[in-house]
This record gives C-alpha cells, structure tokens and sequence, in this order.
C-alpha cells in the first residue's frame, strides 16, 4: 500500500493538537516521520493514525 503523504506535505496529528503543525520527513513501509513544532520528530504508524493533511498553511 503506496503512502498518500510524501516528504514536504504539512499535517496534524488529530488527538495532539498540542504538537502544532508538522511537515512530513519521510515515509517508509507505513511508518511516517514527521517533524511538529511543538514535538520535535515523530514517528508515526500511519495504520494506526491518521494523520490531517494541511493544505495552504
């Protein structure tokens, strides 16, 4: 299963608005890498959560 985040793409994690908003670094095998403002570098299970992509941010 092909990714629909790719490296550069803005998002927020739904349940951490906390963390702020977080650019996607890499996404390898289901597992998402996301730098947040507010939370430092990710690693997201993209089975598990699903991310909010940020459009014109």
């Amino acid at each position: 299963m092909r990714s629909v985040f790719e490296p550069g793409m803005l998002v927020r994690h739904p349940t951490r608005p906390d963390w702020g908003l977080g650019q996607v670094q890499s996404s390898i095998a289901g597992k998402i890498t996301v730098n947040f403002e507010h939370a430092g570098k990710v690693v997201i299970d993209e089975r598990l959560v699903l991310l909010q992509p940020q459009f014109g941010q």
